[in-house]
């Protein structure tokens, strides 16, 4: 699989960069995997952290670049990360889980897919028992997800927006709206519906997020719909509140906070179109959810 690296389309921008002579396309990865923190991480959706946390692996750069990512240490070109194999990713893996994570949580992975199942086809050889979790941009190419089919228990794809142009001036891919459709339609044809195991973790299924952002109301209303009418129950959809704004300073109307009468109507609405999933806390709006990206967890070489 590592000659999907020589003409990568790995992502919807399909850069055709070969990637194994050192060229590099959007997201600014080379062939070598990188990452920048492996731990049990407590922030995710109730039925995915549970009680002793989500194994959280975050790779290094991504594929979509939005102006205001909380975890924009990592997710740049000049990212930061260390270097890790596949092979070693699968200690990681194994690793989370005898710390007692419920699953393992995979964070901004396409770019490097191939890697990533053979690091899973490592550890399931060497035991690996819990459900994976693929957490995702939801600008995904339909290739790379077939190829991690029969690999990932559960999905947690973003639905950021509805316009383009949002799309287009926040992260730079006007053809968000019908990419991201598409990826979580295949999704959730792979998962099939939520399943929940006795202690109600999940164990399959569908999370799709939508992160509002200020000013966007009209979209939210938008991306809710559009979820409601194409989806159903079929998924389930979180509301997220935790907009964080940083040096806005090019993106005046996205400096300050969602406000809570703009998530109290957004909810409202949720709720209007029967749709099933989760809300977020006001206290969920700080920094202080944002990891340190120091390398932590990551096994080096066996």
């Amino acid at each position: 699989m590592h000659t999907l690296f020589e003409n990568c389309t790995l992502c919807p921008r399909a850069c055709g960069v070969d990637r194994t002579r050192g060229q590099t396309g959007f997201c600014g990865a080379s062939d070598t995997m990188r990452a920048a923190r492996a731990a049990l991480h407590f922030w995710e959706e109730p039925p995915i952290s549970g009680s002793r946390g989500s194994g959280a692996v975050f790779f290094s750069h991504c594929t979509l670049g939005c102006v205001y990512c909380q975890n924009r240490e990592i997710a740049r070109r000049e990212a930061f990360g260390q270097t890790i194999s596949p092979a070693a990713l699968a200690d990681t893996f194994l690793a989370l889980e005898a710390e007692g994570a419920h699953n393992i949580n995979l964070v901004t992975a396409a770019h490097y897919a191939p890697h990533v199942v053979r690091a899973l086809a490592l550890a399931k050889q060497k035991g690996l028992a819990v459900p994976i979790v693929y957490n995702s941009s939801g600008y995904e190419a339909m290739e790379t997800l077939r190829l991690l089919e029969g690999y990932i228990d559960i999905y947690l794809p973003d639905d950021k927006y509805y316009s383009s142009y949002y799309a287009a001036r926040y992260s730079a891919a006007p053809d968000y709206h019908e990419i991201a459709i598409a990826a979580i339609t295949e999704m959730a044809r792979q998962t099939g519906a939520p399943a929940y195991g006795a202690d109600g973790l999940l164990l399959r299924g569908t999370v799709v997020r939508h992160l509002m952002l200020p000013g966007l109301a009209g979209d939210t209303a938008q991306v809710l719909r559009d979820l409601a009418c194409r989806f159903g129950d079929s998924i389930l959809v979180s509301l997220m509140r935790q907009y964080t704004p940083f040096d806005m300073r090019d993106y005046p109307e996205l400096d300050r906070a969602v406000t809570e009468a703009e998530y109290a109507e957004a909810c409202e609405r949720f709720l209007a179109l029967g749709l099933t999933g989760f809300f977020q806390e006001g206290e969920a709006i700080s920094e202080s959810f944002i990891p340190a990206f120091d390398g932590t967890g990551l096994r080096g070489e066996p």
